[in-house]
């Protein structure tokens, strides 16, 4: 099986990708969910050499950048790959940037490259900057030359192998732009040995090693994420997976089915969004069928409740957990096409751990894990025999973890950032002179080694009384509560009491509509003033508030009239809140649930 020391002697990413070509050169590496694309290792590498050249012809160098604007598409694993072949650098866009914020990505990068699509080619060109050439990856489009014009070219003398063999450990592999709840995003800079350091300590852990070995994988979410590049395009490097390459979201409950991916990545929302379905699903069984569903789901509940408590499963627990899991479970996994994930993963923000529970009660398990693009995605992860919900689990080998003074939680390991591109001030902010990388999250270690996350470092709730409270464990709760709502942020700093603001999911709200015999093809501002929606709201917010504590609950809430996207003035790429910007965008509505006198 493969196991992180058989990295131990590979020292870049272009190493790694060609010794995965000699070992799987027949299967399939890529493909696209439509099955339009489909390539072989073998393939791939020839793409990979054709794609290089011509960037070569374009002027792409040694210590060049290269900015992806792209789709979950095979183009971006060959492209990527193409581009540190070279010992370039390849860096990824969030698709919902403007103009403006790519202008400053491209002022920082100082890339004359850009490859997109054509339905980006007008935004990346009103970006301006540097950049000299873009190329289309999907036809023919106005100042764009043709990915296939480009893969044609090969300059005099161009030799391939030489190039890729002088790709230093200590050059750079990629930029990861952090989306940032304030202030412009910063480039963090990664090393070829600082993602190989990652890849040895991930494939140390059992679970996640076989289902990478040959395994199948899933990029769905944005390659300009960290995560993403971590567990679709490096980790298919290290064990010869296959990727299925994901364009649009709405289709991943047919994906998944089809894929069966061994190893996969969700954020909270999908975990939130797929417990609803099953739930919803159970719901609209009735008479015998329901009341199997329900009794297989407490099976499972028992078993987990003893296995994360330590205790031992009596011979009867288990003979009936076999059962429900023979005659329901396991059909449910195949449902929703997790029946083959031996590594389910979530992480990027908090989750719920009832939410952790419930997955595994269904014989998924779900592990929650924590990292940061600074650590090139190690950190902290739970293994799936031994969680502990509520917990990220304990750090992988190879990373220290330790907590300050005043509670933040530091890191510090192979894995870590060269630094802020172009800025050393802000560098020096973030590793200190020990080399502490200082995540900006309040932490807890505790006896068993196992990390709990108490909340962002700024955004802990002080009330006028000094209560310390976790806005993100208020969110949490509406969120599992209520799967009407998309977005919420608790408001309650220096406040007498905790209000909150909801926005609302289109789609499940849309369906919530039509169950129910009302407009569903109204407006999101419609669907917010419908007195059944606000009725089913309350009764989520009514519900998470009995998870809290008096003093963290919610006693006034507003439903805003618009949906919150990422990328968003609202949230982030990644779907975090824009804390400050939400409070002053929506003053006036907090001020409202504030009533004086």
């Amino acid at each position: 099986m493969l196991t992180g020391d058989s990295l131990e002697s590979v020292g870049t990413i272009a190493e790694l990708f060609q010794r995965t070509v000699r070992a799987h050169r027949d299967r399939i590496a890529l493909r696209s969910s439509d099955g339009a694309v489909e390539l072989t290792w073998g393939q791939y590498a020839e793409r990979v050499e054709r794609i290089a050249a011509g960037l070569a012809s374009l002027g792409v160098r040694r210590g060049d950048t290269v900015a992806l604007m792209l789709t979950n598409r095979p183009e971006f694993h060959l492209v990527d790959t193409a581009v540190l072949h070279l010992g370039a650098t390849p860096f990824s866009v969030y698709n919902t940037s403007p103009a403006a914020q790519i202008a400053h990505l491209f002022g920082n990068a100082g890339n004359r490259v850009v490859v997109t699509e054509r339905q980006w080619v007008a935004t990346v060109r009103a970006a301006g900057g540097a950049v000299e050439h873009v190329v289309c990856v999907d036809g023919a489009a106005e100042g764009a030359v043709r990915l296939a014009d480009v893969e044609a070219e090969r300059p005099d003398g161009f030799d391939f192998e030489a190039g890729w063999r002088a790709v230093a450990p200590e050059d750079l592999v990629t930029l990861i732009y952090t989306s940032g709840t304030t202030g412009p995003p910063k480039g963090v800079e990664l090393e070829h040995r600082a993602i190989l350091a990652s890849l040895r300590g991930g494939l140390c852990l059992p679970f996640l090693a076989a289902g990478v070995d040959t395994g199948r994988l899933v990029s769905y979410l944005p390659d300009a994420h960290v995560a993403n590049r971590y567990f679709s395009h490096y980790l298919a490097m290290a064990g010869g997976s296959s990727i299925t390459t994901v364009a649009d979201l709405k289709t991943m409950a047919r994906v998944l089915p089809a894929v069966r991916p061994t190893v996969f990545l969700g954020v909270p929302a999908f975990w939130y969004k797929m417990q609803a379905a099953i739930g919803q699903a159970i719901a609209a069984n009735s008479g015998v069928r329901r009341r199997l569903a329900d009794w297989a789901v407490a099976a499972g509940r028992e078993v987990m409740a003893l296995r994360t408590a330590g205790r031992p499963v009596p011979a009867g627990v288990a003979a009936r957990y076999a059962v429900a899991d023979r005659i329901v479970l396991r059909k449910l996994r195949a449902r929703i096409g997790l029946d083959a994930a031996g590594a389910a993963i979530t992480g990027a923000a908090p989750i719920a751990p009832d939410v952790v529970r419930f997955f595994h009660s269904l014989g998924i398990p779900l592990s929650e894990g924590y990292a940061m693009s600074e650590s090139a995605a190690a950190g902290a992860i739970s293994p799936p025999e031994a969680v502990r919900p509520g917990t990220v689990g304990p750090p992988m080998r190879g990373v220290e973890v330790k907590v300050a003074e005043d509670g933040e939680l530091l890191f510090r390991s192979a894995t870590l950032m060269r630094g802020y591109r172009g800025d050393p001030a802000r560098t020096a902010e973030a590793i200190d002179a020990e080399g502490w990388l200082h995540t900006g999250d309040i932490g807890v270690i505790g006896p068993d080694g196992y990390v709990t996350i108490v909340d962002r470092k700024k955004d802990l709730i002080i009330n006028s009384s000094g209560k310390n409270m976790s806005p993100a464990n208020i969110e949490q709760a509406v969120l599992v509560s209520c799967p009407l709502a998309g977005s919420v942020v608790a408001v309650g700093d220096r406040r007498p009491y905790v209000v909150a603001l909801i926005a609302l999911d289109p789609a499940a709200t849309r369906d919530f509509a039509a169950a129910h015999g009302l407009p569903a093809d109204e407006d999101i501002a419609a669907l917010a003033r419908l007195p059944e929606v606000r009725a089913a709201i309350e009764e989520g917010v009514t519900r998470a508030n009995t998870t809290l504590s008096r003093v963290e609950q919610i006693k006034y809430f507003r439903i805003l009239p618009v949906s919150w996207t990422p990328g968003s003035e609202e949230l982030t790429p990644t779907n975090k809140v824009r804390r400050r910007e939400v409070t002053v965008k929506y003053a006036e509505e907090i001020e409202a649930l504030y009533p004086t006198g």
